[in-house]
């Protein structure tokens, strides 16, 4: 039993939405109460108690598109690179690491991703992983660091047919490889989709191969107008545009997770709500690459399920709260723009996406829920309650306020002490690999 209290209590649970100074009682993987602090307290009179010290207890962040493989990219410059668009970025930066890194980095580039996760207060990631250097058995080396660091996490591996064929059918068996895998588990912490990289680099044959693969019951990962080269590339080839394509070859439906939908129109806004397929906006990524931004407002108000992810810029979910919500006034020239609808991505839209892999219900402190708890450091000098704790997280707080972060029962850092592994060993490990990723790219 473990009670974690006296802290203001958010739960995201419409029926106690909020508890001055709550507590949360867990049972092994599960909350199992959620009350007073003093009530809870009682109760369970044996259990091992962690204290809030008056801060903020909430439930933990979800992260609807990740890239640990972009982990030792902090730093690095590439000789040569000077891009002049999203396609130089591609292939000038992250291809050229995604092809040089080693198993070993695969490793700690999860391991380094996951810590930060933890810091601030992540327990759930939805990752799209590449590595065309190293593609058999790379997500199962993921998942390894996801057990060991406790981090939930729904894998897939990015189909391409951008370094030849024989590599495409790699991704695809190691994709159908880790979906088999990941449905056997039974911990509810382990997931896999079928991933693709963007319809430009990948053919119908590699489409059909993937779909012919895919075990049932899982959808698909894949990055969808994120440039509006994608978009001329289609309509180019097929004549059609991007989401259209992915329709007629059976890529959408309500398992499905569509990244960016940067170019697309309301033609093609019709067909994701309609297969109740699933988006995830990523403001940071989209802004640093002059990509554009999204009509993700206009998602929201149509009732397409959109998330918020950080494409492995930031693994600090309330940064990307922040981006969002002046990316979008800015955009539309509206300053009352993304106030309700970039929180309801974050706080409600994440844990459906994510609920659609796993069985716990997660982003909610509630009976029965998963035991995903953060405990925050934030002391405001302004009333605090239920109407106004968006504000305050937007306002007021960032990922490194989070102090003591547990999922799924287990804590992994308390008192912003990381105990789930040995963390100074693993970043000492991450800077030897580091190391010698950025060796084989510069020579």
């Amino acid at each position: 039993m473990l009670i974690i209290g006296n802290g203001k209590t958010f739960t995201r649970d419409s029926s106690m939405p909020f508890i001055e100074n709550g507590a949360v009682a867990i049972d092994g993987t599960k909350i199992l109460e959620v009350g007073t602090n003093e009530d809870i307290k009682a109760k369970y009179k044996d259990a091992e108690y962690i204290d809030a010290k008056g801060g903020v207890i909430m439930p933990a962040f979800i992260n609807t598109h990740e890239h640990i493989y972009s982990a030792m990219a902090r730093g690095l410059s590439i000789n040569g690179y000077n891009p002049k668009g999203f396609l130089d970025i591609l292939d000038g930066q992250w291809w050229t690491i995604d092809r040089k890194l080693t198993m070993e980095q695969i490793r700690y580039s999860a391991y380094d991703t996951m810590i930060s996760c933890i810091k601030n207060g992540v327990t759930t990631i939805f990752d799209h992983h590449a590595s065309f250097g190293t593609i058999e058995g790379s997500l199962f080396t993921i998942a390894e660091a996801a057990k060991d660091t406790g981090i939930r996490s729904c894998l897939c591996y990015e189909v391409s047919d951008r370094d030849g064929m024989d590599k495409a059918r790699a991704a695809v068996k190691e994709n159908a490889d880790f979906i088999q895998y990941a449905l056997k588990d039974d911990s509810d912490m382990i997931a896999g989709m079928m991933g693709m990289h963007a319809q430009f680099t990948i053919s119908d044959e590699t489409m059909e191969l993937a779909a012919a693969s895919k075990p049932d019951g899982v959808g698909y990962h894949i990055h969808v107008a994120e440039g509006i080269e994608d978009l001329h590339d289609c309509l180019k080839k097929y004549g059609k545009r991007i989401v259209d394509r992915l329709m007629d070859c059976g890529i959408l439906g309500e398992k499905t997770l569509l990244g960016h939908c940067i170019y697309i129109n309301p033609h093609e806004m019709d067909l994701i709500k309609d297969t109740n397929t699933m988006v995830v906006h990523n403001p940071e990524s989209n802004m640093g690459n002059a990509c554009g931004c999204p009509p993700t407002m206009e998602l929201v108000h149509r009732g397409i399920l959109t998330g918020l992810g950080t494409d492995g810029y930031t693994h600090d979910m309330t940064e990307s709260f922040k981006v969002a919500n002046v990316l979008h006034k800015h955009h539309l020239c509206d300053a009352n723009a993304a106030w309700g609808e970039v929180p309801k991505m974050l706080f409600e839209n994440n844990a459906k996406i994510a609920n659609r892999y796993f069985q716990s219900p997660l982003g909610v402190l509630q009976k029965g829920a998963a035991a995903d708890v953060i405990v925050v450091d934030y002391n405001p000098p302004t009333q605090m309650h239920a109407d106004n704790i968006n504000g305050h997280i937007l306002f007021g707080m960032t990922g490194r306020d989070v102090v003591t972060t547990v999922a799924n029962g287990r804590v992994l850092m308390k008192d912003r002490e990381i105990i789930a592994v040995d963390a100074e060993a693993i970043m000492a490990k991450c800077r030897e690999e580091s190391a010698k990723l950025w060796k084989s790219i510069n020579g």
